[in-house]
């Protein structure tokens, strides 16, 4: 049976969802062969989105409630795939996903969560692997620029050396926008869930949460502001590291360890040389804003102009121990939270559906899931750039 849409965005009337609709309208508007429709709890909500972003009157509206099993089970029944911008995902992704693994549907998210993660991962795929659900979660800036970066550079280093670099740096050059509302929603919601529950926090700690049955050698915490002696600059604590990591990690683990079971992953924000980039690092180290309620709102966000003039550039540094080292650098072209973010989960989703037909069902990440394709559609679309660097 051939089902009416190949993509639904859920969350279609939220800040990022709207985005979502917005890119979606302007890349793959009706004609070009992608049938997706907007989704979300109130029908009146979405028509009124619909015509704010000037989207044909046509635009297909889906009411999708995931409190509802019955909603759901319509929802699984209409499309191929399910993109939600709707987080926390602990608080609001647990049905979702169940669902979407039950009825071999797939799924992508923009989910920052480790702990709720390795929950579901645990409670539902062998479910998808049976269905044939790929549910592939962090298709956002957490953690596409890196899970990709380090893909990119270790597909690099083995064509050049001969084998993948056994110890890599992420390390953020330049970075210009704010995080979501979202992103503090999900910290907030997953400091909850930590205090609640010992457990939590001890998979949060865990640099190998997203593995099942593996754990590798110890990993640099990334905690206090350093020297980092391969750069020359100091760097300090990134806030997104807790769950990059976590996610290169597994891509490492589902790659059957293409990078070695020794390999060493860690994450830090460049602030620059002497004394002005040590006050900075400590400046950093010192900043707890995140956690605060001065940040955005789930549902707020920044301005379209405050979107475009945004960007980022992280640095790649892969060292194999044997004197071979390489830089790959990532750039995106608008604020990391949102305007690339909308673009990011939106490629990913049609990525999964139009080229990644072999990925087999599974809860994935992005590097494994989708690699090479995704990397080409990134480039080709989304603004992103992965490139090699001379030092």
């Amino acid at each position: 049976m051939t089902k009416p849409f190949d993509i639904v965005v859920h969350g279609a009337t939220g800040f990022t969802g709207r985005l979502v609709v917005e890119y979606l309208l302007q890349r793959y508007p009706a004609g070009s062969g992608l049938r997706w429709a907007m989704g979300g709890r109130s029908a009146d909500k979405l028509a009124a989105v619909r015509d704010e972003l000037g989207a044909p009157a046509d635009t297909p509206l889906v009411v999708t409630d995931s409190a509802s099993m019955e909603s759901l089970q319509a929802l699984m029944a209409q499309t191929r795939l399910v993109l939600t911008t709707v987080g926390p995902y602990q608080l609001y992704g647990n049905e979702l996903v169940a669902a979407c693994a039950a009825a071999g549907v797939d799924y992508v998210d923009l989910c920052g969560e480790p702990a709720w993660m390795r929950h579901m991962i645990d409670a539902h795929e062998a479910t998808a692997q049976a269905s044939g659900a790929r549910i592939v979660f962090s298709c956002g800036f957490d953690s596409i620029p890196f899970d990709l970066g380090v893909f990119v550079l270790q597909r690099e280093m083995k064509a050049r050396f001969g084998h993948p670099a056994s110890r890599v740096r992420g390390r953020v050059r330049k970075m210009k926008g704010t995080f979501s509302g979202g992103t503090a929603a999900s910290l907030k919601a997953t400091m909850a869930a930590s205090a609640a529950d010992p457990k939590v926090l001890d998979l949060l700690k865990n640099p190998f949460s997203l593995t099942p049955g593996f754990e590798g050698p110890r990993q640099p915490t990334g905690h206090k502001p350093m020297l980092d002696e391969a750069l020359g600059m100091w760097v300090a604590p990134f806030v997104m590291a807790a769950i990059n990591t976590r996610n290169v990690h597994r891509s490492n683990f589902l790659l059957q360890h293409a990078w070695g079971t020794d390999f060493v992953y860690d994450e830090m924000l460049v602030t620059g040389p002497g004394e002005k980039g040590e006050a900075i690092a400590n400046a950093v180290a010192g900043d707890k804003s995140m956690g605060s309620d001065k940040g955005p709102k789930p549902g707020e966000g920044p301005s379209r102009e405050e979107r475009e003039a945004g960007f980022y550039d992280v640095l790649f540094l892969g060292d194999d121990g044997q004197g071979n080292t390489l830089r790959v650098g990532v750039k995106g072209d608008r604020d990391p939270g949102y305007g690339s973010t909308s673009k990011m989960i939106a490629e990913a989703a049609v990525c999964l559906l139009q080229e990644a037909t072999g990925t087999p069902g599974g809860i994935w990440t992005t590097a494994p899931a989708m690699g090479e394709p995704l990397v080409a559609r990134l480039q080709a679309n989304a603004g992103l750039t992965f490139a090699v660097e001379t030092a």
